[in-house]
């Protein structure tokens, strides 16, 4: 009986025990939770705080708590005091975790690639209005699919290597053995081609550059130096890349633009891939107060006073049922593009008009005594930011097109000093692709009047013909 009675002692005296360890548990956690435990160890606060960092530095986590210690703060200053060298590690843990939370940017982009752009052009420098670069993802989106061509990247260059002709225009091209052969030009003209020049050997090619410089009265001496060259006649977008091979002012500067004017047939295509693009004075709904009566002008100065054929395509390509909506414009102009081509292959000068959209700008200047819009010539290279050419966005004419916007730049900074911007390379193609002498052009903004943007069609004409007929 009596030994019954110790052991009903003992379980009663370890209920007691772990009661009273129970009760000082949830007390010593209320008072952490109302805040009473600071007030009643107020000197020790930072001891405290000091003890719960050390026991989480060394249990996974602790780097959490150091992230959110300010240096100002109670416990830094003690730590200065008392333990420096923990302080310091302190420091590099925060360090080490900072440089882990960091993004590296992907591979071959720049700090300005990886904002967005973005912005550019921006916003994003797409042809004639101030876009993002989910506009151009949206156009990429599209896949740009050449309409009438489907061929794979490996039968576009098959037949670049068998010399194939594109419709109105005689092309050179690599023989499969690494030889070229050279084929005069349709429209009557013995210039030297570009192509043909490449073909020839050092000595004659050297010749024959000269020949085209002397006829042009291009500065290709002044412009020999790549970085030169970039830097004052070109702006790169973060979506592309260029280099020394593609742009050689030597072989830009060499390739021969001239025409023999046909009255007899249009030579001269102008549309517009954005026509819903007004200025400042605009009439609501008139679009001939927009960018399409800005067509029409041009098209009346090269007829009248140039004599050239010239068809206006008038189409509309960025409004689809009723709302403006531009991610497939590319695609259905150039579609109907293509159209007319077909039923005119005489042509060999594209121009695509467009108004640029660059928020608060206001681009004027003052030529034969009128205030004049500015315009940028604009040029796709088919290439994404590492250089790497864009397969579904093929482009035989990369080169050619640069020549044809370099050597009107020139032929405008000779004659009308400040008439254009600096020319604006993006990783598009913007149906550049379609002809040799393909433009697409800039001109003004929205902050421009109906007036300044007649205005630029005249120097823009005459810079046009000079080069077409050779006359810099």
């Amino acid at each position: 009986m009596k030994r019954g009675q110790q052991w009903f002692e003992r379980i009663i005296q370890c209920c007691i025990i772990i009661t009273g360890l129970y009760i000082i548990y949830r007390g010593t956690g209320i008072l952490s939770e109302t805040g009473w435990t600071q007030r009643i160890l107020k000197p020790e606060k930072s001891v405290e705080a000091m003890e719960e960092m050390t026991v989480k530095m060394y249990l996974p986590g602790y780097i959490t708590v150091l992230e959110q210690l300010p240096e100002e703060s109670p416990v830094y200053q003690w730590l200065d005091t008392f333990l420096p060298v923990l302080r310091q590690w302190i420091r590099q843990a925060e360090e080490a975790t900072a440089d882990s939370g960091r993004e590296e940017p992907p591979a071959g982009e720049s700090g300005e690639e990886a904002e967005k752009t973005r912005e550019k052009e921006t916003g994003e420098k797409e042809p004639g209005e101030n876009k993002t670069e989910e506009r151009e993802t949206e156009e990429k989106a599209a896949g740009e699919k050449e309409t009438g061509e489907n061929k794979t990247e490996e039968r576009e260059t098959e037949e670049k290597a068998a010399g194939e002709k594109e419709t109105g225009e005689n092309k050179t091209e690599e023989s499969e053995t690494g030889e070229k052969e050279a084929e005069e030009k349709e429209t009557g003209k013995d210039g030297t081609k570009a192509e043909e020049t490449e073909a020839l050997a050092p000595a004659e090619m050297e010749s024959a550059e000269q020949e085209v410089q002397e006829t042009l009265g291009l500065p290709i001496k002044e412009m020999d130096n790549f970085e030169y060259l970039l830097n004052h006649y070109f702006v790169v977008d973060s979506d592309t890349a260029i280099d020394e091979e593609l742009l050689n002012a030597e072989k830009l500067l060499a390739k021969d633009f001239r025409l023999e004017k046909n009255p007899e047939a249009p030579q001269v295509l102008i549309y517009h891939t954005h026509s819903h693009e007004f200025f400042l004075d605009s009439r609501e709904g008139d679009m001939d107060t927009g960018i399409l009566g800005i067509g029409d002008y041009l098209t009346e100065i090269l007829e009248e006073k140039y004599g050239y054929r010239v068809i206006h395509d008038r189409g509309v390509y960025d409004l689809v049922n009723g709302v403006l909506d531009r991610s497939s414009a590319y695609d259905y102009a150039r579609a109907s593009v293509e159209k007319i081509l077909e039923e005119y292959p005489t042509i060999e000068v594209i121009i695509d008009l467009h108004r640029d959209g660059v928020e608060g700008e206001h681009f004027v200047t003052e030529i034969n005594g009128k205030p004049t819009a500015r315009i940028m010539f604009f040029n796709g290279l088919s290439r994404n930011s590492t250089g790497e050419s864009i397969g579904y966005l093929y482009n035989p004419y990369i080169e050619d097109n640069l020549g044809f916007s370099l050597q009107l730049q020139l032929a405008a900074q000779e004659k009308y000093p400040g008439f254009t911007r600096n020319i604006y390379l993006k990783g598009q193609r913007f149906n550049l692709h379609l002809r040799p002498r393909s433009l697409l052009i800039e001109a003004g903004t929205q902050l421009n009047t109906v007036e300044e943007e007649k205005n630029a069609m005249e120097p823009l004409a005459d810079i046009l013909n000079q080069v077409l007929q050779g006359e810099q």
